[in-house]
């Protein structure tokens, strides 16, 4: 693999990772919930979802959910039920003096799994990394090693988006003192989430 194919790469990924999707979504609700405190977890989660799924992909998942519309749609629905349950739990989060004695009793393990679950379990991530890796593999050269190269560098720049949308968003809540305010955020946050769950779960393949 060439410095110029890694460039590109590298490139193309950071663009594609900064567009919110259902991670990005996920990882804002998160912070204007709790602040900082489970952005460690929350960043972790979603790097090894990346992962999991980028190497699933490269073994053959990838090929195997493009092929199958069954397992297509089970993942599907298993990503968008997430995103709706957590919108749901954002929209009535409590604000205020409540919502800080509130926060704990979501612990950062149990952020650390959904965060995981939304990021590993979108279908059409999985079959974007076999269309969109390959494109910069080079058949003379050993397949593994340029698998292990591409898919760090995709998961330190995940790792890095993240991480800024986490702390952003968190500085925002920060700012957000009035009840009123809090409880607006976090309605638009939550009907973002169910609205970005729904069209997981309604969304088709070309062609199905």
């Amino acid at each position: 693999m060439t410095l110029t194919q890694w460039l590109a790469f590298a490139a193309a990924s950071g663009i594609l990772l900064a567009i919110p999707g259902p991670t990005v979504l996920l990882v804002i609700s998160y912070a204007l919930c709790h602040g900082r405190r489970p952005a460690a977890a929350i960043v972790a989660g979603v790097a090894l979802g990346d992962a999991t799924a980028m190497t699933a992909s490269m073994v053959g998942l990838g090929a195997l959910l493009a092929a199958s519309a069954t397992l297509f749609t089970l993942l599907r629905w298993i990503g968008g039920a997430y995103l709706i349950y957590l919108g749901v739990k954002l929209w009535r989060a409590p604000v205020g003096d409540t919502a800080a004695s509130a926060a704990p009793l979501v612990t950062p393990g149990r952020m650390f799994w959904h965060a995981y679950a939304v990021t590993a379990l979108n279908p059409k991530s999985i079959v974007f990394f076999v269309a969109f890796v390959p494109q910069f593999l080079l058949a003379s050269q050993p397949f593994w090693p340029q698998v292990e190269v591409l898919e760090g560098t995709f998961v330190t720049l995940a790792i890095v988006n993240s991480a800024l949308y986490s702390l952003l968003a968190a500085a925002a809540r920060e700012k957000l003192r009035t009840p009123r305010v809090q409880r607006t955020v976090n309605r638009s946050g939550g009907s973002i989430l169910v609205g970005a769950g729904l069209f997981a779960a309604v969304w088709r393949r070309a062609g199905t």
